[in-house]
């Protein structure tokens, strides 16, 4: 059996890759990063360390990886013979994997199994972003072809904090992780994946994850820059930000059981966890990486306005999220391209401008006004 992997960075090697090894795939990465690409062939092994209670060293064997900038035909050929690909490079890089994938598919023998791709981003519903591309791309096409694939969301969960100097294609993460699959697309030969589990809907899965995981590392984040902390395990041992992320998450939590009947009870346990997660000392996490990218991360369908627009339209409390989010506007670091491009924005921008253009909210939309009015006040700190 063969996976073929897109993004052969922590998350890539760290998580997927090391659950598809477990599963019994040779592992194929693809990159387009140069020194990562010759550092991984340089080594027939790499250790995944899991820090804090619980963890283990995990050894990774059985890979290689290819530059799929300069190499394209090398990672098509592979697609073309693969059993399983999946993804872990971000939303947005989808549409340049791609090409690839629909290069691979056009080569691939009919009669074969169909590829399983899944796409593990945090992302709503990634995978089919990635088919939309590909379905795009194929024009006409794509009824010849569509059967050789087969196409299941998924969501993913582990925390890989950026590494230590000086480790090579080691990983550090933390001995949690949850893998969440679509079933339906499989039928009855779903991918041989130990530890993923398969499920008949996924939305509440994925969204459980993005506004508890997702929305709590932002939000500690943001707030923890503002506080002046250094690690998020260091942010939440703030009492004060403690509270302030743990009454944002009840304000998603109220969410989920609205809208996905998830059971309150189960939901402040799932909370504990993740909270717990974040405080792991041995998880060398900044607030600078957990927070860069700010742009995207108060954008629609996002882990701030998206729950926040939906807890809004429920007549739902939004206090906490757009306090919070009132913290990702106050978030400059001169190193992250995105948090300079906001501060820029906020400058030459009046409020409602601003809000429309970042949230995508239309000015009559019941959260608007009140993000307005955090972006004016931070307006008005910028004036000062």
């Amino acid at each position: 059996m063969k996976a073929v992997h897109f993004g052969a960075g922590n998350i890539g090697r760290g998580f997927v890759g090391l659950l598809l090894h477990e599963g019994g795939y040779e592992l194929v990465f693809s990159d387009v990063a140069a020194p990562l690409v010759d550092a991984i062939n340089a080594v027939s092994q790499y250790t995944v360390h899991e820090v804090g209670e619980g963890g283990h060293d995990k050894v990774v064997t059985g890979f290689r990886a290819i530059n799929s900038a300069t190499h394209p035909d090398e990672v098509i050929e592979e697609i073309a013979g693969a059993n399983v690909l999946t993804t872990a490079v971000g939303p947005t890089i989808l549409k340049f994997v791609a090409p690839h994938v629909l290069s691979g598919l056009a080569l691939r023998d009919p009669s074969s199994p169909p590829l399983q791709i899944m796409a593990c981003e945090n992302a709503i519903n990634a995978t089919d972003l990635l088919r939309d591309e590909i379905k795009s791309l194929a024009g006409d096409a794509w009824d010849a072809i569509a059967g050789r694939a087969v196409f299941a969301n998924t969501a993913v969960d582990r925390i890989v904090p950026a590494q230590p100097a000086g480790e090579g294609v080691d990983v550090t993460v933390e001995p949690f992780f949850e893998w969440a699959i679509e079933r339906t697309p499989f039928g009855d030969d779903p991918p041989k994946i130990p530890g993923a589990h398969f499920v008949d809907d996924l939305a509440p899965y994925i969204e459980r994850k993005l506004f508890t995981v997702n929305t709590g590392h932002a939000t500690t984040a943001y707030f923890g820059a503002q506080a002046g902390a250094e690690k998020i395990s260091d942010a939440l041992a703030d009492d004060a930000i403690a509270a302030r992320v743990a009454a944002t998450l009840e304000e998603t939590s109220a969410l989920l059981t609205a809208k996905h009947d998830l059971d309150p009870d189960d939901l402040a346990a799932y909370r504990a966890t993740i909270l717990r997660r974040f405080r792991n000392p041995a998880l060398p996490d900044t607030v600078w990486r957990v927070g860069r990218q700010p742009l995207r991360k108060l954008s629609l369908h996002e882990r701030f306005v998206g729950p926040a627009s939906e807890a809004a339209e429920r007549g739902l409390s939004t206090t906490a999220l757009v306090a919070a989010m009132g913290a990702a506007l106050a978030f400059d670091d001169a190193e992250d391209p995105q948090s300079v491009d906001m501060q820029r924005m906020l400058r030459e921008q009046d409020a409602a401008t601003f809000t429309a253009a970042v949230t995508g909210l239309e000015p009559g939309h019941p959260l608007f006004s009140k993000v307005q009015a955090v972006v004016a006040e931070r307006q008005a700190e910028l004036a000062r």
